[in-house]
């Protein structure tokens, strides 16, 4: 078992440090090995079928690691994508997620999802990858995010949408351009630009 544990070890260390059963198996370790070591502290359990080696250090983002590695086909959205990018005041108390109209509700038992449709144009544009921890992030980026925060701006409040523009407009780098290509693409243009032209 020492020598599965070993091989096991080197298995996730390769791969990052964060696998899922299924990525596990698909490497030739054994389920006795991953229960054996869950039994014993050297793996971690992050959420239902997602294991992390023990020893290594303390995650950044939990959270997003671990529906990322449960959920890959999502992009963190909204909220949740303003606090990656701190861009809002807000503190998340449930992973936002982007799904495109027709995939089934996502179930997971940890961490908190809130589920927002998109559809299939909005949802594949301005996506950005980011890798946490070895685990591939897929966020909407900071234009994206500020435009998506008008278009939801019905259920998760104006006043944040309005500050998060506030936030990234005293950023170098800042294109209002690119958020107004964004908005037009999610049909907001006519409410998000006299926000955009405000102290311009």
């Amino acid at each position: 078992m020492a020598t599965s544990a070993a091989r096991a070890k080197q298995v996730f260390r390769d791969r990052g440090g964060t696998l899922r059963t299924h990525e596990v198996l698909t490497a030739g370790i054994h389920p006795r090995t991953i229960y054996s070591m869950r039994d014993a502290g050297e793996l971690q359990v992050l959420a239902r079928g997602v294991y992390r080696l023990a020893n290594l250090p303390p995650l950044g983002e939990l959270d997003l690691v671990t529906v990322a590695k449960r959920l890959p086909q999502v992009v963190v959205c909204l909220i949740s994508a303003l606090a990656f990018h701190e861009l809002t005041t807000q503190i998340p108390h449930e992973v936002h997620l982007a799904l495109s109209r027709t995939p089934r509700r996502p179930l997971l038992d940890y961490p908190p999802l809130r589920i927002f449709r998109f559809s299939t144009t909005a949802f594949t544009a301005g996506i950005e990858t980011y890798t946490i921890d070895g685990v591939p992030i897929r966020v909407y980026g900071p234009a994206k995010t500020i435009a998506d925060c008008f278009e939801f701006r019905n259920k998760i409040g104006l006043d944040v949408a309005v500050e998060s523009l506030r936030l990234y407009r005293s950023r170098k780098g800042f294109k209002p351009q690119r958020i107004l290509e964004f908005a037009r693409l999610c049909r907001v243009e006519k409410v998000l630009r006299p926000y955009l032209e405000v102290n311009q």
